[in-house]
């Protein structure tokens, strides 16, 4: 397969976007099953582009398809699926925040221990697999990877523990951070999602088939009923005779990501009990009382602002246009990218609807600004094809801190709103004005009376820097600086 082109050619909007580090699909009981988690990864290929995989496993064996790129350039052979046979399947979407994106590294992982297989496709991030895996090496551990997911596989491993959800719960209990996870054994598929339920995880059933998803969208493909959220802390043991629930941690206080509500999940998914659309809808509208502008227009910033600016243009009376047109269907060149057709790659995504635009003051809606790289392109873009005002009005508090549960963010030394204040930025961007969703804002579109600072509902360190774990592996130097040492010790 050819390398892909750079994403500020394909990509040159989306390039300043927080990425979901990945999702994770599974089937269990059913005879297509790893036809139907193909369908599953298709659903969920916004939430990671960089590789895709999938273990089933027959009753005999385990079969194992892991391919560089997208779901489907690499699933919708009939051959591929034909290697995949079996009753029971996972299935995993990759976006990387730990590891290098090489094949090595793409889930699920896949290990044969004493007691049978075990396959591994994990949603989210761990905070001390750093430390985790340097005692595991002193240990006389061999890592094939430099994915974090890799520790929970040999921390099952050594569990002393007899039963294999006892060894996971054991592994499980030794680690911090957020995950989701779908697992694949001989016998078994189990589901779990972190105590604090930062990465969603929901169950599904086709006939008498379980199906785990990370998002309700991936059970629509395959005509599956929503049975309900996996609850934080809970583990979900699908076997041939029924589903078992087991609460291996104490009870905590949930603090879901919000920027799953925000910009990851799908619009038409239903998460944590909420669908997804109506409040990026309500959130727009929120952001209208907040921040108002004397303006002629609402435009979007496709795709994921134009819920925000529905509700922003209901809620302001303002009408709403298609200011900027993306082309979805961007992909490689037939020529190769040199330094003039590359700065012409702008408009191969997103191009601006000028008959709308010319003469208008508009309101810009957007999800997020980190770097503030491609809000700089947006607004001139905008001013390019006439629009005589550009006030940019961001449907999330500013995001002043990294993630470190799943999210690919960059460092905070280059996060636009950790460096500089609103009007700075303002004037960096190139807007005639800017404004923010408030935290209190924020949780007010999402039906709560406000942010409550001693028990927050939702995981909003990106915003607050309140991280709801401990951040073991943080120190003067970052994860992916941590892990090449640890690769590069011997």
């Amino acid at each position: 397969m050819e390398p892909p082109l750079p994403a500020e050619f394909l990509n040159p909007f989306d390039d300043d976007k927080l990425h979901e580090e990945c999702g994770v699909f599974g089937v269990f009981g059913h005879e297509d099953a790893a036809e139907l988690v193909a369908l599953g990864l298709h659903a969920l290929q916004h939430r990671g582009q960089e590789a895709a995989g999938i273990v089933s496993f027959d009753g005999a064996r385990f079969n194992s398809e892991r391919r560089m790129g997208l779901v489907g350039d690499n699933f919708s052979e009939e051959s591929v699926i034909n290697r995949l046979r079996g009753f029971a399947a996972i299935g995993h979407n990759r976006y990387s925040t730990t590891g290098d994106t090489v094949l090595r590294n793409v889930q699920p992982l896949f290990a044969d221990l004493a007691g049978g297989g075990l396959a591994v496709a994990h949603n989210g991030n761990l905070t001390n697999a750093v430390e985790l895996r340097r005692a595991l090496v002193r240990q006389g551990a061999i890592f094939q990877s430099t994915s974090d997911t890799e520790t929970l596989v040999h921390l099952v491993a050594i569990s002393r523990e007899t039963r294999l959800v006892e060894r996971l719960i054991d592994a499980l209990r030794q680690i911090e951070g957020a995950y989701s996870l779908v697992t694949l054994t001989n016998k078994k598929m189990i589901g779990v999602r972190d105590p604090l339920g930062v990465r969603p995880l929901v169950l599904g059933k086709i006939g008498e088939s379980f199906v785990l998803s990370s998002e309700t969208c991936a059970l629509d493909i395959i005509g599956a009923k929503f049975v309900r959220d996996v609850e934080p802390g809970e583990m979900v043991v699908i076997t041939r005779d029924g589903i078992e629930s087991i609460w291996p941690f104490p009870p905590a206080h949930r603090r879901f990501c919000v920027f799953e509500y925000i910009y990851f999940a799908r619009p038409d998914s239903l998460v944590d009990g909420v669908n997804v659309y109506a409040a990026r809808r309500h959130i727009g509208e929120v952001l209208a009382e907040e921040a108002p502008a004397d303006a002629d227009l609402v435009v979007p910033v496709p795709d994921s602002g134009t819920p925000a600016a529905i509700g922003y243009a209901s809620k302001a009376g303002i009408p709403f246009e298609l200011g900027i047109i993306r082309n979805h269907y961007v992909g490689r060149t037939f020529i190769e990218p040199g330094q003039h057709i590359r700065q012409l790659g702008v408009k191969l995504k997103h191009n601006a609807n000028r008959h709308s635009v010319a003469g208008k003051r508009i309101v810009l809606v957007d999800d997020s600004i980190v770097r503030g790289t491609t809000s700089v392109k947006i607004v001139q873009m905008m001013r390019d094809a006439g629009a005589t005002e550009v006030h940019l009005r961001i449907a999330c508090p500013p995001t002043t801190h990294s993630c470190y549960y799943g999210v690919d963010t960059p460092e905070r030394d280059q996060l636009l709103a950790a460096k500089h204040n609103i009007e700075e930025m303002c004037q960096q961007i190139g807007a005639d004005s800017l404004a923010y969703i408030s935290i209190d804002g924020l949780y007010r579109a999402m039906g709560h009376s406000k942010r409550n600072n001693e028990q927050p509902q939702y995981c909003d360190a990106c915003f607050t820097s309140e991280y709801p774990t401990p951040l073991t592996d943080l120190n003067d130097t970052n994860r992916e600086t941590q892990l090449s040492l640890l690769t590069e010790s011997f």
